[in-house]
């Protein structure tokens, strides 16, 4: 199986949301996606029973609240982190007959509309997702956080058991510990056999007398961790880090699913980044433009000083190299690109334009003899 999608992300909703808000989200996303709109859409095809599965879950008040604290695996014993849409009750399906795919195939190739999953067999467990915020700096050089997870783990009084400490489960008498009942029925196919889960022990293949008080049986329970992630130099807003094992418990001694963190990166007061680069841009006054000056820059390493030639002109960019971005997958790092703009003075005083004037007329552009001889007139 692929990963299933979150029901309540299914339907545009967050977690919480009412029964009124998900009645009435149900309602705008079936007519959206609804077959007879969609002729031929494969893709509306899929969301329309994914949006009908996420509302038989949902308005199910039992059913709603096992997935509230075990997601997926609440509702279907038999999911391990897969997605799959098969087997939910449809609402309103082809020409407004409601339908069921899981039993149409069923039919057809089991001689039942039920099809049966060992309950028993070992499932890995639930992906989850988080996100980590970061500054411009710890994604340049990396660093260690720690991140808040909610997480489905086995129950530490009864050791994922299900069972009161001290007791065990008994095995089903009606399947022999196998979880699922054999019939055969003669169709024009001819005789048929078909499997499905053990209605005394359904399909758990024991029975527990004596619940755990802790997990009421269940032998998982979701709880909120911290989990440190080291996140390395060089990652990039949005990307992704992918923890092995970290995810929520497997059943049947299953592995655990994996733990996959995006990450936020703030933006800087003065940086900018572009690749492994890192972009600044730097006022200069119009004597330092014109003179040359030692300037101190700021870079990620602190500040620097650098110097720039006579004449400089604005929009000039200056390279440093090295002070860059880490490289994400290799050594090294990427260069900083200063950018200066020259600064034009505004509120001169009389005594400042003169002088201004006097250095014009030195340069021969024409500019103070054209002054002054408005002034003459």
């Amino acid at each position: 199986m692929g990963d299933k999608r979150d029901y309540y992300e299914s339907l545009g909703l967050t977690k919480g949301a009412s029964d009124d808000e998900i009645k009435k989200a149900f309602r705008q996303q079936a007519k959206k996606y609804h077959p007879d709109i969609n002729p031929g859409d494969k893709a509306a095809e899929a969301r329309f029973k994914e949006v009908n599965e996420a509302y038989e879950v949902l308005s199910d008040s039992d059913k709603k609240a096992r997935y509230d604290q075990f997601g997926h695996a609440g509702v279907d014993p038999s999911y391990s982190g897969g997605s799959g849409f098969g087997g939910f009750s449809g609402f309103g399906g082809f020409g407004s007959m409601d339908f069921d795919l899981g039993d149409i195939l069923g039919s057809f190739f089991s001689g039942s509309g039920t099809t049966s999953r060992n309950q028993n067999t070992p499932r890995k467990g639930e992906r989850i997702h988080a996100d980590a915020s970061i500054t411009f700096e710890e994604a340049a050089f990396g660093c260690e956080k720690d991140v808040s997870v909610t997480r489905v783990e086995l129950c530490e009084s009864c050791s994922g058991s299900g069972c009161l400490e001290g007791t065990t489960a008994e095995k089903c008498s009606n399947c022999n510990g196998r979880g699922t009942t054999t019939t055969q029925q003669r169709t024009p196919f001819g005789l048929v056999q078909s499997s499905s889960d053990c209605p005394k022990c359904n399909g758990r293949g024991k029975i527990i007398r004596q619940p755990c008080v802790k997990c009421r049986g269940l032998g998982m329970i979701r709880r909120v961790r911290s989990v440190k992630v080291n996140i390395p130099p060089g990652i990039d807003n949005g990307q992704t880090i992918s923890m092995r094992g970290q995810g929520s418990a497997g059943a049947n001694g299953g592995e655990p699913g994996d733990l996959f963190v995006t990450v936020t990166v703030k933006r800087h007061s003065l940086f900018e980044r572009d690749g492994n680069s890192v972009l600044l841009s730097m006022q200069i006054s119009f004597v330092q433009a014109a003179l040359g000056a030692e300037l101190e820059v700021p870079t990620l390493d602190g500040k620097v000083k650098y110097s720039i030639p006579e004449g400089t002109q604005t929009g000039t960019v200056f390279r440093l190299r090295g002070k860059g971005i880490s490289n994400l997958r290799g050594s090294g790092r990427g260069d900083q690109y200063v950018t200066v703009n020259v600064v034009v003075p505004t509120g001169l005083s009389s005594e400042q334009k003169e002088l201004l004037l006097e250095f014009d007329a030195t340069g021969g552009n024409g500019y103070s003899d054209i002054k002054r001889k408005r002034k003459k007139k």
